[in-house]
């Protein structure tokens, strides 16, 4: 078949972890199936402005806002989801790009409508981790779809790796369990089962990136000016990268048998840096440099300024994902989480961490509680902190008194259960306690989810004004590369105002000895079902 189509300085550590795959409210993976989106974000300061690129699962947005973080223009364009089979899922990697660049020309010609002038100084970007994409270095053009983050193909060949002699070592090397999770899964399955990838492989001509690297290069104009970077918040999630070193280690592509030789891996460069990623080759913000960089994820984590070892933030999202951060040094989980970078910015503090949402909620309001019932919502299997890839979907309690308000009811709860298996586990490993908690995605628009979620956590629950703090994470990244901003402590003031706190209402006994415990049981009768 032929190829597709027309210096560190100070890290820091946050324990992260999306909840297993499941907890989605919208029916879908719940794990990370969060619509990450690509959005070229404006900030203004002064007369200046910074973009920011969210590349998200399902769809592509540029936003514009303004120095106080109010969204002032934006623009979002669906793309194509593919799947081939049952648990796989597939993105066609020129479209991405493609929505990307159209995003672009969108906000600004919104933004541009209203009366402002665009002076960009600068481009952040940030993007859905793990999914794979692969190309031919000499011609820029990819060799296959990019594979998702929620594709679950490798499943047989991720068992037969955790019968091989060191696998244990794995995840003290790079914060990392053996999972269909991280990308080094997908590439070895690309080698493995497509010609024209081992191909590539073989003849030394086969490029490998994440989202970041895949987008980076092409919006650089790809074999023209040949940009191939990540970061280690992105680099962080592919097993390849050592967690201490925040570079490339040869212990762990020998153990998955990748020679480096053969493989074009991207550098490892700072989050933040004035010149490294290089400039946008079209669109109508050609030339403009892209100076910041973060999976998204991470950037949300940054945009809610969670700079401080012993904060955390969630994302509700079509996915949930919880991010702790556990101060500048790494953590290796004993409870069962991942350990991934947050940001790696150069002379700052950086940090490792670890159907619609409104109709669910509103259907969920017609109900004064679950009436008994319990949704596991595994539907590819359940990651952090449980583990358990032969679980799926599961609903309990069900009686004749069971009504539709009930089971979505249960819908929002399965995510807020998980939000607490996972901070639980973190607190664990991190030795700091939450005192609260911030929150941001689709899902925290219910009030009732996040009252739920503050009462079954035992702590407050903040929720910003603005939500887009994903974007906003990778503009920030941006401006502290060219000078918008000084320092983190620059943008402390940012989406600070109008802010809700959730406190909670139901006593500690009724949240963990009935409620959490009811979840856990559920949880286990959920195993088994693949096999």
């Amino acid at each position: 078949m032929d190829e597709l189509g027309s210096d560190k300085e100070r890290n820091a550590y946050p324990m992260g972890s999306g909840l297993g795959r499941g907890g989605g409210v919208e029916g879908t993976y719940a794990e990370r199936l969060d619509t990450r989106c690509l959005l070229p974000r404006i900030f203004k300061v002064g007369h200046s402005f910074v973009g920011s690129i969210d590349q998200g699962t399902t769809s592509s947005r540029f936003l514009i806002f303004n120095e106080i973080g109010e969204v002032v223009a934006s623009h979002q364009l669906e793309f194509t989801q593919i799947y081939p089979q049952p648990g796989w899922h597939e993105h066609d990697p020129l479209e991405i790009v493609e929505s990307v660049e159209k995003c672009i020309d969108g906000a600004v010609a919104s933004f541009q409508a209203k009366g402002h002038r665009i002076d960009a100084k600068a481009v952040g970007i940030t993007n859905q981790r793990e999914t794979t994409v692969v190309w031919n270095k000499e011609t820029g053009k990819p060799l296959y779809n990019g594979i998702v983050w929620t594709d679950t193909r490798t499943q047989a060949l991720v068992r037969k790796l955790k019968e091989h002699d060191g696998h244990e070592k794995l995840q003290s090397l790079c914060g990392l369990p053996l999972s269909t999770y991280p990308s080094v899964g997908k590439l070895l399955w690309l080698i493995e089962n497509v010609p024209r990838v081992r191909d590539a492989y073989d003849n030394r001509t086969l490029a490998f990136g994440t989202i970041d690297t895949w987008l980076i290069y092409r919006l650089n104009g790809a074999t023209a000016r040949n940009v191939f970077v990540t970061d280690p918040s992105n680099a962080s999630r592919n097993m390849f990268m050592n967690i201490h070193t925040l570079q490339y280690d040869s212990a762990l592509l020998d153990f998955f048998h990748l020679n480096p030789i053969q493989v074009y891996l991207p550098a490892i460069i700072h989050s933040s840096d004035p010149s490294r990623f290089g400039s946008l080759a079209t669109t109508s913000l050609a030339i403009t440099p892209i100076t910041g960089c973060l999976g998204d994820q991470s950037a949300a984590l940054v945009g809610q300024k969670g700079f401080t070892a012993g904060q955390a933030k969630n994302t509700y999202g079509t996915g949930c994902f919880l991010l702790y951060n556990v101060g500048s040094d790494p953590v290796i989980s004993t409870h069962n989480l991942l350990t991934t970078v947050a940001f790696d910015f150069q002379g700052q503090d950086n940090f490792q961490f670890i159907g619609d949402s409104s109709q669910i909620s509103a259907l969920a309001e017609t109900v004064e509680d679950n009436g008994g019932c319990v949704f596991v919502t595994a539907f590819s299997g359940l990651f952090a902190p449980y583990w358990i890839d032969d679980a799926r979907g599961t609903i309990l309690g069900i009686t004749t008194y069971t009504k539709r308000g009930h089971i979505a009811r249960a819908t929002l709860e399965a995510t807020c259960f998980q939000t607490k298996a996972i901070l639980d586990s973190m607190e664990r490993d991190s030795g700091h306690k939450l005192k609260e908690l911030a929150v941001d995605g689709g899902m925290c628009n219910s009030e009732l989810a996040m009252q739920t979620q503050a009462d079954i956590i035992c702590i407050p629950v903040n929720r910003p004004i603005m939500r887009e703090t994903t974007a906003l994470g990778a503009a920030i990244a941006a401006g502290l590369a060219v000078g918008v901003w000084s320092s983190v402590q620059d943008v402390e003031h940012i989406n600070t105002e109008g802010r809700t706190t959730f406190a909670p209402t139901m006593t500690k006994d009724k949240a963990e000895s009935i409620m959490f415990a009811l979840w856990e049981r559920a949880v286990n009768l959920s195993r088994g079902w693949t096999n």
